[in-house]
């Protein structure tokens, strides 16, 4: 069976709600979420605004979730909105993501086979079910810029691409013997601070000595998660 094909998945201990008919209460939180992975799976991580009904800003959340996929990350932000709204209330929640896959999901269009994405289906699952009222619609992700953002510098910080001066420093290569030799400027330190390769990279060099198998630069220090390739200048 195709995997849009209606198929409704249900927890029977948890009563699924799909998009709310019902009158939206006078009171409810309207929450934005983003999730991505960069490499997918890869560093992921999830963002999400809540504002009122209103439409003010009443808070903001993200988290950094490790090596995982762009639909954990997304499942994760939705299991956020949800529990920040029962914990903070009104517990009356509208979620907008940007994965169609998550809303069909919870809708119970399409049908959840993964396993880890079942186990957070389930959850999220049981979260609205303590909810007074929920909604759940798609927007494209122009209309999801600033989770998109959150989600994002969530990735940023756990890849230690933020705060650089809290990174640790690189560890030497295998294939190199540690020592103080010399990393002369014109000898390459290429790096590549991406988790996915691609043709477009480029390569940055930089000056630093190799001090007990560690590269350490002469200013500043690598990101952490950067790839080092080293070519080694003895001095004579």
């Amino acid at each position: 069976m195709p995997s849009d094909s209606p198929r409704p998945t249900t927890n029977p201990l948890f009563p699924r709600r799909e998009v709310s008919r019902d009158k939206a209460p006078d009171n409810y939180l309207i929450a934005h979420s983003d999730g991505g992975a960069r490499g997918n799976p890869g560093p992921a991580g999830y963002g999400v605004v809540i504002q009122d009904q209103s439409g003010r800003k009443v808070a903001a959340l993200s988290e950094y979730l490790g090596h995982q996929t762009n639909n954990f990350a997304e499942y994760q932000g939705l299991i956020g909105a949800l529990e920040y709204a029962l914990e903070h209330g009104p517990k009356a929640l509208k979620l907008i993501s940007d994965s169609e896959l998550l809303v069909r999901q919870i809708k119970g269009i399409y049908k959840v086979k993964n396993p880890t994405l079942r186990d957070l289906h389930a959850r999220a699952q049981e979260l609205i079910a303590q909810l007074d009222w929920f909604s759940i619609g798609h927007a494209l992700r122009e209309q999801n810029q600033e989770a998109d953002r959150l989600a994002n510098e969530a990735m940023d910080k756990g890849m230690g691409r933020v705060g650089a001066d809290r990174a640790p420093r690189a560890p030497l290569p295998a294939n190199t013997s540690p020592g103080k030799d010399r990393v002369g400027k014109g000898d390459r330190v290429g790096t590549d601070d991406s988790p996915v390769r691609s043709s477009s990279q480029t390569q940055q060099e930089f000056e630093g000595i190799i001090r007990n198998g560690v590269v350490e630069l002469v200013n500043g220090k690598l990101p952490e998660g950067t790839r080092v390739q080293v070519r080694v200048k003895r001095e004579v």
